[in-house]
């Protein structure tokens, strides 16, 4: 492992990043918490489906 070329590449990274404006950090939000509640929905609906199958 190669200390101070790991350090450079991190420090390269810093660099280029960038923190979101508001309409891009919104637009995210909005698209994983989207993801978040389609996952859960189909979550409840195996769940009741499998509710109602006898055993």
């Amino acid at each position: 492992m190669q200390v101070p070329f790991d350090l450079t590449s991190y420090v390269r990274v810093l660099k280029l990043a960038s923190t979101p404006s508001w309409n891009e950090f919104s637009q995210i939000a909005k698209i994983a918490g989207a993801g978040i509640v389609l996952v859960g929905l189909l979550g409840f609906i195996i769940f009741i489906f499998m509710s109602f199958i006898p055993s």
